[in-house]
């Protein structure tokens, strides 16, 4: 039932697309299609690109058409457009269904089947598997469900028509960076929202394991980004460029995790600036890979 009075408009379906990651998506494919070196047309890879956008945007549709329950009870949800009544829930998963179906068939036409049966499984596993199964029912429920945010780089990769000298040890080392990196991000959330996610009952690890040990596989988890973020140039994939920023940022990572672990009241301070923080280090470490494989590819060996 409605609960607002006014009409919903375009930016009401818009917000149904959850845009922040559906960029973040986005960007992430884009790493893919980049490494991929592929041997399809600019237009065609903006085409597939432009697809596994419009996929993660039926994706998010999905999880707010289902969802409406719990985010009315979260401070921090309660004014998406289905929670607070301007969009009916029907229209909301035909909406979602569209979008989704769309991108599928734009994608298997534009980058192959491949990555259109990949992109097809991304979303049945964000939406079902975690937003209607995982997500109210185990605490492992980001750990497991990471993995639908996780794909985007190999999609891209399969996307791009990758050339026979692209490997896909490269995307899929992006896949695990995206699935190591989510718990953390999403736990420090979890964090500094606690009260919602207890109000709404969904068993965030803050809420089942309790503060002391959250923090502690923040950290954990933490700690493996760096090694990750190393591998390009491990594998001699990479340039000394690459690797000192990664260093940089990756160590960042680490000082706020560890500053959460402090037991003081730095820590909360501290989980606040990771959460953020983790964001700019996601952006910045895929754009720091498209440039560097690029400019590294250009200098001769």
């Amino acid at each position: 039932m409605l609960t607002d009075a006014r009409p919903s408009e375009a930016r009401d379906f818009f917000a149904l697309t959850k845009p922040r990651i559906m960029m973040l998506t986005s960007f992430t494919a884009l790493s893919g299609l980049v490494l991929g070196d592929g041997q399809n047309s600019i237009a065609l890879q903006v085409i597939a690109l432009l697809a596994i956008t419009i996929g993660a945007a039926g994706a998010g549709a999905l999880n707010m058409w289902y969802d409406r329950d719990i985010d009315r009870l979260m401070l921090r949800t309660r004014e998406r457009p289905v929670a607070r009544g301007v969009i009916e829930p029907s229209d909301a998963l035909v909406f979602a269904m569209l979008l989704s179906l769309f991108a599928i068939a734009l994608l298997g036409l534009a980058g192959g089947w491949s990555a259109a049966l990949l992109l097809a499984f991304t979303i049945v596993f964000y939406a079902v598997g975690y937003t209607m199964i995982l997500k109210r029912r185990t605490v492992q429920n980001i750990v497991i469900g990471g993995a639908a945010g996780a794909f985007p780089p190999l999609i891209g990769w399969l996307a791009s028509n990758p050339s026979p000298q692209s490997s896909i040890v490269e995307p899929l080392l992006l896949v695990a960076l995206i699935f190591l990196w989510t718990p953390p991000h999403s736990w420090a959330l979890a964090l500094l929202r606690s009260e919602d996610y207890r109000r709404a009952k969904v068993p965030m690890l803050p809420i089942v394991c309790g503060e002391k040990n959250t923090k502690r596989q923040v950290l954990i988890y933490s700690l493996t980004l760096l090694p990750l973020a190393l591998s390009f140039s491990l594998l001699g994939q990479a340039s000394w460029i690459y690797t000192s920023v990664a260093v940089v940022l990756s160590i960042r990572f680490i000082v706020y995790a560890v500053m959460m672990n402090l037991g003081s009241k730095a820590s909360d301070k501290a989980a606040g600036a990771l959460f953020g923080f983790s964001i700019t280090y996601m952006f910045l470490m895929f754009a720091l890979r498209i440039v560097d494989h690029k400019v590294y590819l250009q200098i001769p060996s």
